[in-house]
């Protein structure tokens, strides 16, 4: 039983969406033991979440910086060498060739692990439109993993309504991490793909990133120790 619940802890990472540093720490205080992997993302980041990141890192808790950074070559490597000596387990950069072999080369070495951005779970086949791809949904999250897999890079972030088509491109190795986890009957917010926690686990995530349906429930432990339950179950 006991490998079981830290075996789930380790597939959940709560997402620290927060505008500062001591909204964030109260919420891990209230999440306790129940809680070892947090995501920080760029709002808390450009808030002092690196300087806190640092902190959950010394205090035993893995640490997932989404910052999913697109830039040139050299930048890109150069800022993942630093996010690489801070300690944090993933890193999110958007999946572009050029990126993501940058990217691989700044974490060379360490233990840090990259994580490809497919396409971001707030857009749908009409937003790719719009932005000028040539690509719906499906097919340019499938194009990217092929990148991804050629590149090397340690895994990717997409939708759970991918995860089973991805999967047979990149193979079992392939770190594959699900935002847009909603459990049944919560509200999808600002998201468009969206599936259960369980659902995910089914089709094979390694790990589900859950926001506001814990940290915005009236009890966020009982929520993320729900969510946890469901896992162990799937």
């Amino acid at each position: 039983m006991a490998a079981s619940k830290a075996a789930s802890r380790e597939k959940l990472i709560v997402a620290l969406d927060f505008p500062t540093v001591a909204e964030a720490k109260a919420m891990v205080g209230a999440l306790g033991d129940s809680i070892s992997f947090y995501k920080i993302g760029m709002e808390l980041a450009y808030g002092g979440g690196l300087s806190f990141a640092k902190e959950l890192i010394d205090g035993g808790k893995e640490v997932f910086l989404d910052l999913k950074l697109h830039d040139i070559p050299t930048t890109v490597e150069k800022a993942c060498a630093n996010v690489a000596r801070l300690g944090a387990r993933f890193l999110t950069v958007h999946a572009y060739p050029q990126t993501l072999a940058a990217a691989k080369q700044g974490a060379s070495g360490s233990g840090l692990r990259v994580l490809g951005v497919t396409v971001l779970t707030s857009c749908d086949d009409g937003d790719l439109i719009e932005a000028g791809f040539a690509f719906g949904v499906k097919a340019l999250v499938a194009r990217r993993a092929s990148q991804a897999r050629e590149a090397g890079i340690d895994g990717l972030i997409l939708s759970a309504e991918e995860l089973e088509a991805v999967r047979r491109i990149v193979g079992p190795r392939m770190i594959l991490v699900t935002p847009g986890i909603r459990p049944a009957g919560a509200a999808i917010g600002d998201q468009k793909r969206v599936v259960t926690p369980a659902a995910a686990i089914g089709a094979g995530a390694d790990h589900l990133v859950v926001g506001r349906p814990i940290t915005q429930a009236k009890d966020p432990r009982a929520a993320a120790e729900a969510i946890l339950a469901e896992i162990a179950v799937a």
